[in-house]
């Protein structure tokens, strides 16, 4: 007797998990289709593109930017689309200036 109730106290527990992630997936769906919405709305298509070909080599810059859009969006500074040279100035404003080597030859 105990140890079916420990059984079924298992399984509850078990189902519970996974319908916990499943919510939490779920959650995470929306928020990206959420996001994915509002960048469609903020930028351009060539700005989209830019900024997705970040993504994929530089995904913590384009998170950088597009958390600054989005505040700039939440607080009503942003009233236009973003265009591709408006991006490109921004990424400019981001990116560490190098450090230029001179090699002497003696």
């Amino acid at each position: 007797m105990v140890k079916a109730c420990k059984l079924s106290e298992d399984s509850d527990e078990k189902r519970s998990i996974v319908s916990d992630r499943q919510s939490d997936g779920d959650e995470k769906r929306q928020a990206k289709a959420a996001r994915e919405q509002m960048l469609r709305m903020v930028f351009t298509s060539e700005a989209r593109e830019r900024l997705n070909t970040i993504k994929m080599v530089k995904p913590e810059i384009s998170d950088l930017i597009e958390n600054q859009i989005f505040k700039l969006a939440a607080s009503g500074k942003l009233n236009r689309q973003i265009d591709d040279e408006e991006l490109k100035a921004l990424l400019g404003q981001l990116q560490k200036p190098k450090r230029e080597f001179k090699i002497n030859y003696k």
